[in-house]
């Protein structure tokens, strides 16, 4: 069976469903978010991580690195991620720790005892498991449904926290299995959507009615960005389409932040964000008081 990354488990977490959590986060996902706070999510590959501020330029990683990926550029070794084979022999080199390589794989078992060390946080919080990413409904599924089981035959709470762009057929086979989709709603308007995530949104559209009538749980997600989708008509027709096809069981509304762009600079990215911009605490709280009166009674501000 061909195992996926996972680039985190993130233990104590308590903003990925209800009670404590352990949040299992995947690497790979087919939309690129022009805000997204886990670029290196994104790949269904390793990658490279490199911080500028850690690196004493010792040359030492040029020096070693066997496939002659690195070199120096203005005194600072920059690595040419084409040729680089993630074999981590300059890891073990550098001395300061400014370089990683991003992406473990874990087998399922390997994968449930990291799980089940939190256990009494689960039993005492009713809380669980999310299975995060990047995007988990695009991974290898044989893998995802043989670790759903698992920890179904476990006793142990699943979420799924999705963008909904993956094929229907893989939401059909975990449905028996998650307790709850963590599912994010970014834009009704496909072009508007193509244009800050690099897809339309046809297909996280049909995926979420069709689990929605196949019984689903349901909390929807959104993030809410000043500049995309912030302003009365794009959060009006988010909650006309919920209102008419979709059985909600909660809404979160996430503002906007730009934690992660530190990220993009470790990738050797450029963080293309400024044109987004944080909402203000007063919007927000306009933004939920318009899905409460329009019969969302759970609504929360954040995760």
């Amino acid at each position: 069976m061909e195992l996926p990354y996972i680039i985190n488990i993130q233990r104590y977490s308590i903003h990925d469903g209800d009670g404590i959590r352990t949040t299992v986060f995947f690497k790979g996902c087919g939309l690129s978010c022009l805000w997204c706070h886990n670029p290196e999510s994104q790949s269904y590959s390793r990658d490279v991580m490199y911080s500028r501020e850690k690196c004493s330029s010792c040359g030492k990683c040029i020096e070693i690195c066997p496939h002659k990926a690195i070199h120096f550029e203005d005194e600072v070794p920059v690595t040419d991620r084409e040729i680089c084979q993630k074999c981590e022999t300059c890891l073990d080199w550098c001395l300061n720790n400014a370089r990683d390589i991003v992406g473990k794989q874990y087998t399922i078992n390997e994968l449930m005892r990291e799980i089940e060390k939190d256990r009494m946080f689960y039993e005492e919080s009713k809380g669980g498991v999310t299975l995060s990413g990047g995007e988990v409904m695009s991974q290898n599924m044989e893998y995802i449904v043989a670790l759903l089981k698992k920890l179904k035959k476990s006793g142990i709470n699943v979420n799924i926290d999705t963008c909904g762009f993956a094929p229907l057929d893989n939401f059909k086979a975990v449905l028996p299995y998650a307790d709850m989709f963590l599912y994010d709603v970014k834009h009704l308007d496909s072009d508007t959507h193509k244009k800050f995530t690099g897809q339309g949104n046809e297909l996280i559209l049909s995926n979420l009615k069709a689990i929605s009538d196949m019984g689903a749980k349901i909390n929807i997600r959104i993030p809410v960005i000043d500049g995309v989708n912030a302003d009365d008509k794009s959060m009006g027709d988010i909650i006309d389409y919920l209102k008419k096809n979709i059985n909600v069981y909660r809404v979160n509304l996430l503002p906007y932040h730009n934690t992660g762009s530190h990220k993009y600079e470790k990738l050797g990215r450029d963080y293309l964000d400024e044109q987004l911009k944080v909402p203000s605490d007063e919007r927000m709280e306009q933004l939920k008081a318009m899905f409460i009166s329009n019969g969302f009674p759970d609504v929360k501000i954040g995760g």
